[in-house]
């Protein structure tokens, strides 16, 4: 059996096509991919992107506590779909109406596990963003009744994109206990169990829609190619990651067919940022320093760098995205 999975490919249909079929409405999870300012929010938190040159090239040219020069790629799909990009959970908690719309509960400096991040004292894990998601569909069922609010949540569309900060702000750093205390074989089976349980609890509170996005080769970010003599992509670290893509396809398809109505399909980034980082001349004028030496997008903390500039996101999404199976 094939996964179902998300293609970067100029075929099939576009998003936009599916967000006129239908009033498109989508909640975010994730990290500081997809952060659009939640972290702003927790007072004590040093996962925290409010200084130049934050935002720069994102409109009024301020920074809005995204991870980024301009817009986070779950900006960028959201403009594909023909739909605004969701605000900051954390800035429209009681709104109802803008609930209704859709939000975004990504926090800078999450993973899948609540130690991962530790060290940044704030930040809303994969488990604090399902808590608040909950917080939402108590919100709108008492306005919209519980046979309205399951319709909606139901229809909803869930983009997923968590997993980095566990490497690179867990298990390879030195200080932290998980790196000391499991093999990286324990650790693989510690994340996919946890992830389990909380699709299944997204599930549970009415997401039948998830679209999880894989890791890109965490190996190659620079706190990594500091480690090797000759700042090379980390081998042993890119295969890591491509042990957790397989193990989360797996999780999805064994999801897929245990649980009624839900298609979940998987985003699979890497070979395509991969090829990006090694033919950087393919994707148009792209500085291979802002590929390897000043970069965010795989979330790590260096906090003089950007992640991927706007262009090289565009670059990535020239090849659109498309929904094959949903």
């Amino acid at each position: 059996m094939s996964i179902p999975r998300l293609v970067f490919v100029t075929c099939i249909f576009s998003l936009g096509e599916i967000a006129l079929a239908a009033k498109l409405v989508t909640y975010i999870f994730g990290d500081s991919l997809t952060d659009v300012g939640n972290n702003n929010f927790l007072q004590y938190s040093l996962a925290k992107s409010n200084f130049p040159w934050y935002g720069i090239d994102y409109s009024g040219g301020q920074a809005t506590g995204r991870f980024t020069n301009g817009r986070t790629i779950g900006d960028i799909i959201s403009s594909k779909l023909g739909i605004p990009s969701p605000p900051a959970y954390l800035s429209v908690p009681q709104n109802v109406d803008a609930l209704l719309k859709g939000v975004n509960y990504a926090s800078g400096g999450a993973g899948i596990l609540n130690d991962t991040g530790l060290y940044f004292l704030q930040r809303l894990t994969f488990d604090d963003q399902i808590k608040s998601f909950k917080k939402t569909k108590v919100a709108i069922t008492a306005k919209l009744g519980e046979d309205a609010a399951n319709k909606h949540f139901n229809e909803a569309t869930y983009f997923i994109g968590i997993g980095s900060n566990d490497y690179v702000n867990n298990f390879l750093q030195p200080f932290m206990a998980d790196g000391q205390q499991y093999t990286h074989d324990e650790f693989i089976e510690l994340l996919i169990s946890t992830l389990d349980q909380q699709l299944k609890r997204l599930y549970q509170l009415g997401a039948q829609k998830m679209v999880f996005h894989g890791l890109g080769p965490l190996g190659c970010i620079p706190s990594q190619r500091v480690k090797s003599k000759r700042g090379q992509c980390l081998k042993q670290v890119n295969e890591w990651i491509q042990q957790f893509n397989s193990k989360v396809q797996k999780l999805i398809i064994k999801l897929n067919r245990g649980l009624p109505n839900a298609k979940l399909v998987f985003a699979d980034t890497y070979p395509l940022v991969l090829d990006l980082i090694d033919n950087p001349s393919t994707y148009g004028k792209i500085s291979i320093l802002s590929l390897t030496l000043c970069s965010r997008l795989f979330n790590y903390i260096q906090q003089q760098c950007t992640h991927f500039s706007i262009a090289v996101f565009l670059q990535v999404l020239k090849f659109q995205i498309h929904l094959v199976v949903m």
